[in-house]
C-alpha cells in the first residue's frame, strides 16, 4: 500500500514543518498569562530573578481546556510552555531541583496529549516555531520569523531559522519517497531513477542553506547566549538525577531524566538512512538514537518506521546493473555524508572549541546529553561506508 504523506503530517511544500500558519493560531483567554510570560521571557531572564515572575503564574486547568483545543492550538501552547519551562530551569545561575506545579502540572498534561516528553522538543523549537513575513512568498531565511525565543537576539533567531529553511527544502525529497518505494516494489527502474533524482535535487538545496549558519550566528554568541537554555536533564552534569515535576502524580515526586532539544531530533536524516538502507552499529550510539527517536512527534516517528520497513531501495539499486542508478544513489549518500560533516564542523567550532562557562553547559556533552563529537564522527563514517560500487565495466 502506498504511503500517504497526509497520514504523517508531512507536506511536499513544508516537509516536517507544521502545516498550520502558527503565527495566526489564537488561544483562549485562559492562557493569556502564559502568552504574556512568553512575550516577556527575555525581560525576566535579564532581570536575574526570572523564577520570581514565573512562580506567580496562575496554574491553568489544562485537562479542563484540552477538550476544546484543536491540534494547532495545542502545538502553539507547547511552544510557549516549553520555552518558559526551559527558562525556569536554566535561566538563573543554578538549576532548580523541581519545576513548580503551576507549570509542571499543565505542561505535563499538554505534553501527554501530544505524545511528547515535558521539555522543549525540536518540534516546538523549530518545526512549529515560525511564521512568514509575506504570506505569498516561500519559506526562506529572508521571509520567516521566530515566534518564541529566549533572549530575542539575531544569533538565536538565525540558528532556528536556518533549521526551518532546511526542513522546508527537504519537503520535495520526502514527497518523492512513497512513489519511489512503489517503483522499487514494481521493478520500475525508470521511476526509481526519477525519484532518486528528485531527492538529489532537494539535497542540492539543503546543504547550501546549512552552510549559511555562520552568516548571522556567531560561535561565541551561540555557545554563551543560545545553547545554555536548550539543554535537557539527562546526561547533564548540573542535573545528574533529572528534574522533579511537582504535583504530577505519575512521576510520584521522583526526578525525571529527559533528553534535551537537539538538531538530531530532526527527522530528515533518519528518514534518509531508512530509505537508503544506511545502518548504524548496535552500540551505545545506536541506543542513543533509538531513545532519541521517541522525542519526535508521533506521526513523524511512524513515517520513519514505515520507510524503514518498506524500503528495499539499496538492494534494488545494487542489483540493477545500472551505473546511472548507482551514481545517483551514491550522490544522495554523499549529500547526507556532507551534511553530517558540516554538523561535525559546527559542533567543533560552536561548542567544542569554546571556553566552558558553567557546569550545565559543557563543551564535550551535547544538549541531548551525549559525547557528541565521537557520535557525529561515527555517523559520518558509517554514511560513507554505504556507497555502492559501480557495475563492472560501466561508467556513470
Amino acid at each position: 500500500m502506498t504511503l500517504r504523506l497526509e497520514d504523517f503530517d508531512i507536506t511536499a511544500e513544508r516537509g516536517f514543518l507544521t502545516p498550520y500558519e502558527m503565527d495566526q493560531v489564537t488561544l483562549p483567554a485562559a492562557f493569556d498569562e502564559i502568552l504574556s510570560a512568553g512575550k516577556h521571557l527575555s525581560d525576566y531572564m535579564c532581570s536575574g530573578h526570572l523564577r520570581t515572575f514565573l512562580d506567580r503564574l496562575k496554574q491553568v486547568d489544562m485537562k479542563g481546556q484540552l477538550p476544546s483545543l484543536n491540534h494547532a492550538q495545542m502545538c502553539k501552547l507547547m511552544i510557549h510552555y516549553s520555552f518558559i519551562v526551559q527558562a525556569y530551569v536554566w535561566g538563573e545561575e543554578h538549576p532548580p531541583a523541581f519545576l513548580p506545579k503551576n507549570l509542571a502540572v499543565p505542561y505535563c498534561d499538554l505534553a501527554d496529549a501530544l505524545g511528547m516528553f515535558p521539555l522543549l522538543p525540536y518540534s516546538s523549537y523549530t518545526l512549529d516555531n515560525w511564521g512568514k513575513l509575506e504570506a505569498d512568498k516561500p519559506i526562506t531565511l529572508e521571509n520567516i520569523w521566530v515566534i518564541q525565543n529566549f533572549l530575542d537576539g539575531q544569533d538565536e533567531n538565525w540558528f532556528i531559522m536556518v533549521h526551518i529553511e532546511i526542513e522546508a527544502k527537504a519537503g520535495a525529497a520526502l514527497a518523492a519517497i512513497p512513489a519511489l518505494i512503489d517503483a522499487v516494489n514494481a521493478g520500475d527502474m525508470g521511476n526509481v531513477l526519477t525519484g532518486l533524482k528528485t531527492i538529489r535535487s532537494a539535497w542540492d538545496l539543503i546543504n547550501p542553506v546549512f552552510d549559511r549558519m555562520p552568516e548571522r550566528c556567531d560561535p561565541y554568541v551561540y555557545y554563551h547566549r543560545v545553547r545554555p537554555y536548550i539543554h535537557g536533564w539527562k546526561g547533564n552534569p548540573a542535573m545528574p538525577d533529572g528534574l522533579i515535576y511537582e504535583g504530577v502524580d505519575k512521576y510520584q515526586g521522583k526526578p525525571q531524566p529527559f533528553r534535551g532539544q537537539t538538531g538530531s531530533q530532526s527527522s530528515i536524516v533518519p528518514v534518509m538512512d531508512a530509505l537508503l538502507g544506511i545502518s548504524h552499529e548496535n552500540d551505545p550510539l545506536r541506543e542513543y538514537l533509538d531513545e532519541l527517536h521517541q522525542y519526535r512527534p508521533p506521526k513523524h516517528r511512524l513515517f520513519i518506521e514505515a520507510v524503514q520497513e518498506n524500503s528495499k531501495l539499496r538492494d534494488f539499486v545494487s542489483a540493477s546493473g545500472s551505473a546511472e542508478l548507482v551514481q545517483v544513489y551514491n550522490d544522495i549518500v554523499d549529500h547526507v555524508q556532507k551534511f553530517r560533516t558540516r554538523h561535525l564542523e559546527y559542533a567543533a567550532s560552536y561548542i567544542n572549541k569554546q571556553a566552558r562557562d558553567s557546569e550545565g553547559n559543557p563543551v564535550d556533552i551535547g544538549t541531548g546529553g551525549t559525547p557528541f563529537m565521537k557520535y557525529l564522527k561515527k555517523h559520518r563514517d558509517e554514511s560513507v561506508s554505504h556507497l555502492l560500487p559501480l557495475p563492472k565495466g560501466q561508467a556513470a
